[in-house]
């Protein structure tokens, strides 16, 4: 069976031939609603003499940086979430930086895999948005086939040594009884973010302009909807760009690695 992409392709519902699709170079696009039911992950891979650091970093971010797997250094495969999963070329895009500094964003890093590197599964809240179509809510950016808003907020991380900075969030708009509707849901997945940290008055979190992401599409807010913002793990990808690691490689934002976990595994009821 497959789903319809907003590209025109179409996308198999297995998340190992999805992969394989990817993993071809056919598809570089963000995922959101892609092998449904399947847990989605963002990635931020180091240098192991940074990697225990960033661990600690996550640790101490537990909203925005929620770890599901971490790979040993210069293993470029993650078992535990699923067969066949190969950081370096499983997700559709992916950010380079060296020095803080974007240099490339391939739909692959294999030339650039080295024996040093340890690689980060870090929950996403694309694998909370089935739950809350599943309750009936609806989703702004899916509908419109936009990749989902993100923004850099006012919000401080807590620090370590060398890893600080703000938190990015992800937006979704909701009527108010739906809004509190998305809270109890994604209260249940804490390992995809849990809970917003924060709904409406987007300018009280440094956000003055709606229609304005740092990351991903504007997506219409209508008068009778709020805001309502989760913690994202883009922010790693904002904390790197300050600390300056040598070589920090994540996802492209929206552009997610699709794992063989399902959803309902992350929920805690």
């Amino acid at each position: 069976m497959s789903i319809e992409s907003r590209s025109g392709l179409e996308f198999p519902n297995d998340p190992g031939a999805l992969r394989a699709l990817i993993r071809s170079g056919r598809y570089a696009g963000q995922t959101s609603g892609l092998a449904p039911g399947r847990v989605q992950a963002n990635l931020a891979i180091l240098p192991a003499d940074w990697a225990s650091e960033f661990l600690l970093f996550c640790q101490m971010n537990p909203k925005a940086c929620p770890v599901l797997a971490v790979t040993n250094p210069g293993d470029p495969m993650f078992p535990t979430l699923g067969r066949d999963v190969d950081v370096r070329a499983d997700a559709p895009r992916y950010k380079v930086f060296r020095d803080g500094v974007v240099v490339d964003e391939p739909t692959n890093i294999l030339s650039l895999w080295r024996d040093d590197l340890v690689a980060f599964a870090i929950g996403c809240s694309f694998s909370f948005e089935e739950a809350l179509i599943e309750t009936g809510l609806r989703i702004r950016h899916q509908e419109e086939g936009l990749n989902v808003p993100m923004y850099i907020t006012s919000i401080d991380t807590s620090p370590t040594p060398r890893f600080s900075g703000k938190l990015v969030v992800s937006m979704r708009p909701f009527r108010p009884a739906d809004a509190i509707r998305a809270v109890q849901v994604t209260s249940r997945y804490p390992s995809v973010h849990g809970a917003p940290v924060h709904i409406g008055l987007p300018a009280q979190i440094g956000i003055p302009d709606l229609s304005k992401p740092d990351f991903g599409d504007a997506v219409m807010v209508n008068d009778d909807e709020l805001p309502v913002f989760w913690a994202c793990g883009v922010t790693p990808q904002s904390v790197a760009a300050k600390a300056k690691p040598p070589l920090f490689i994540s996802h492209h934002p929206g552009a997610m690695l699709v794992t063989d976990l399902l959803n309902p595994q992350l929920s805690i009821l």
